[in-house]
């Protein structure tokens, strides 16, 4: 709900206490594993040991996140009912306000009354297994949803805030974050062309409800398979792939195959070109294209990155040019090594095409490497990778994470553990629920969901944060906790970076809260974590084997860096392109081609294979929903949080110091100032995109 009116989206050593070896005798007659046990701390205990059923019987439904509404589905009905009378009270109240910050703050008010119950409901349609639960809160997400759309064309909330902004008085009596919301809030009123004449603001609003229709559209063809006639096939291939009857289905690419004749059929099938979703796309780009200019923009482009770091279109294709002519010669040579392997095993077919890097960089590292991430796994039990979090931000923010019990009806799987996020003297920060484990029916996908936006109530306390992180990890057994390979660890690591800017932002408004800002801001917290879950020295803080306690050797974290650093280049070089692609596709509009034509043409520009023709690798980019004209995000966000590093955090990574001012220059504002200026007062300098791409170069040449 972020493109309408109310957003919706010391070196203290936490030692485990240990006994010396021991074995754990079977109980009543099943038999358990022998082990060196090791006694974790509460935290530990919590993520590496199953949850206790407990019987609820007598004990009271508090409803989900303690929303007493949500004792049962039809509470969210309830929760409907009680947000439209206080949005009504709040909107006389916004009206009726006299100009000045008062205005600002019921603007606020509003939308937090909204979004407590919005994206509450946006996470418990995707998290919760009850499909009436499920259901019910899909349903709330429709009804506010339309609430949102009525409030975006009422011409009152309009003209006071309008009024407002018009008042240069009031507007300097304002602190900059004031200001900024206010700014924020007209905004998404424009986007939903409140401020254009009757019949040009009708097309706006249609043009939004074709823009949700076609994104969704859209989104459903890149997740359908292609169904081909098996005489398409030879018969050596036809079944290496479902078959249903006559057709065979293909559902992916099949990167992973050593067979190279099994990889090219599927990548050609899988891409074939469909004309009726290119036309969804070309038509969902020209709305986006329409809904722009209609509102007073050159681009879609332009609209989208209006306040973010990037600052506009031109700077972004100036970053993302500059980047890949940086990586273009490092590319080449990490080709021609995939090429000399390829050779070797297939002397027949050396020729290396689009569908052979996923494998062969693969390929080439395990050779390399002799990495297997099972064995890395047990250096990395769940428990002691929280341990490690804990550690790790007990030492730069000064707080520690504890696990809370929850109370009947709050959580919505019994595996859920809640974390209260606890500062040595300012108390609690908020609150992390943890849905980490595999089950019927959960999607794949890994996010953070704001359940609560912080913000400074009228009484003078705060209203605290409440988020939820999804992922996606095998459960513990009786016989072995939860055991992660060092990509999901860093996944943790990255999530729990987005968490914690939720917690740490300390902002006036919730509509500014955390991660409520721009996208290539957002991703900076989280892609900085990555970087100190790469570092031995953070890691050798938590990384023991859960079984022997010993600690994860050195050389193992020096051969898997290593690893990551080879075709870091060349996947770099990659997402520069599709980054392009998003941005020409949201620029100036006609195209003047077909979407295929531009990709092919874009693909033989910046990336270094071939387009394969007969291939539509654009119309399985459901990036282009949700990122639109921001895809560019995460290559930004990552050269910023590799400076941020290197100038911060290299020397020590367990600086209180440094973590503290990252802290005051950066988290605490969530969207409430210019990112841009953030970073810069952060760093102590001007950023230019000359830094930036060298940046990403140097961390490919460590």
């Amino acid at each position: 709900m972020r493109n309408v009116l109310i957003p919706c989206n010391r070196l203290v050593r936490l030692l485990r206490v240990r006994t010396g070896s021991s074995h754990v005798l079977s109980t009543v007659g099943r038999a358990v594993w022998a082990r060196e046990v090791a006694t974790w701390s509460p935290l530990g205990t919590a993520f590496n040991t199953k949850t206790a059923k407990r019987l609820n019987l007598f004990r009271e439904n508090v409803g989900l996140f303690e929303v007493p509404e949500l004792t049962s589905p039809s509470g969210f009905q309830r929760a409907e009912a009680k947000v439209a009378r206080e949005a009504a009270e709040l909107v006389e109240a916004t009206i009726g306000a006299p100009t000045g910050i008062q205005v600002v703050q019921l603007f606020d008010k509003l939308s937090d009354t909204l979004c407590r119950v919005a994206d509450l409901a946006d996470c418990i349609r995707v998290v919760h297994p009850n499909p009436k639960f499920a259901h019910a809160a899909q349903q709330t997400c429709f009804h506010i949803g339309a609430l949102v759309e009525q409030l975006n064309t009422n011409i009152g909330l309009y003209d006071a805030l309008k009024r407002l902004l018009h008042d240069e008085a009031a507007m300097a009596s304002m602190d900059e974050e004031s200001r900024r919301v206010a700014e924020l809030f007209m905004f998404d009123f424009e986007i939903s062309g409140i401020h254009l004449p009757d019949l040009q603001r009708e097309m706006a609003v249609q043009l939004n409800e074709d823009i949700l229709t076609l994104g969704s559209d859209f989104s459903k063809g890149v997740n359908t398979p292609n169904a081909v006639p098996k005489s398409v096939l030879p018969d050596h291939l036809k079944y290496c792939f479902s078959v249903d009857g006559d057709k065979v289905i293909v559902q992916n690419m099949h990167s992973d195959s050593g067979n190279d004749a099994i990889r090219e059929a599927a990548y050609k099938l899988y891409l074939h070109p469909n004309p009726q979703q290119e036309r969804v796309l070309e038509t969902l780009l020209s709305a986006r294209n329409r809904l722009a200019q209609l509102v007073g923009y050159p681009t879609f482009a332009h609209r989208t990155l209006k306040g973010t770091m990037a600052r506009d279109p031109e700077t972004v294709m100036s970053f993302l040019k500059a980047t890949g002519e940086g990586l273009i010669h490092r590319t080449m040579e990490e080709f021609s090594l995939m090429r000399a392997y390829k050779a070797k095993h297939s002397p027949s077919n050396p020729n290396l095409s689009p569908w052979d890097p996923p494998y062969y960089s693969a390929f080439i590292k395990a050779d390399r490497f002799k990495i297997d991430p099972t064995e890395y796994a047990p250096y990395f039990s769940l428990g002691a990778c929280m341990e490690g979090l804990n550690c790790l931000f007990s030492q730069l923010y000064r707080i520690s994470l504890q696990p809370q019990e929850t109370h009947n009806g709050e959580i919505w799987d019994s595996e859920v553990k809640k974390l209260a996020v606890i500062h040595e003297t300012e108390g609690i920060l908020g609150h992390i629920y943890c849905d980490f484990f595999q089950r019927p029916g959960k999607p794949h996908h890994d996010c953070h969901f704001t359940i609560r936006g912080g913000r400074q109530l009228d009484n003078g306390d705060y209203q605290i944060p409440v988020v939820v992180l999804m992922l996606h990890y095998p459960p513990p057994t009786m016989t072995k906790p939860t055991l992660l390979t060092p990509g999901m660890m860093e996944n943790l690591f990255h999530e729990m970076g987005h968490a914690m800017h939720s917690m740490l932002a300390r902002t006036r408004y919730q509509h500014v809260t955390g991660t409520r800002c721009s996208t290539d801001f957002a991703e900076v917290p989280s892609v900085l974590m990555e970087y100190f879950a790469s570092d031995y020295r953070v890691l050798s803080q938590f990384a023991r084997h859960y079984q022997t306690d010993e600690t994860l050797p050195e050389d193992m974290l020096r051969k898997l860096c290593e690893s990551k650093k080879l075709f870091q280049a060349s996947e770099l070089q990659q997402q520069v392109l599709y980054a392009i692609v998003d941005q020409v596709y949201h620029g100036k509009h006609p195209l003047g081609k077909s979407t295929t034509d531009i990709f092919a043409e874009l693909q033989n520009k910046y990336y270094g294979l071939p387009h394969v023709q007969g291939t539509a690798w654009q119309l399985r980019f459901n990036h282009l929903v949700g990122y639109g004209a921001k895809y560019y995000s995460y290559i930004m966000s990552r050269a910023v949080a590799s400076r941020l590093w290197h100038q911060c955090f290299k020397d020590d990574p367990f600086s209180g110091t440094m973590g503290e001012r990252y802290r005051r220059e950066m988290l605490a504002h969530g969207g409430g100032k210019d990112p841009k200026l953030l970073v810069e007062s952060m760093l102590q300098k001007q950023l230019s995109t000359e830094d930036l791409v060298q940046s990403l170069l140097d961390d490919l040449a460590e």
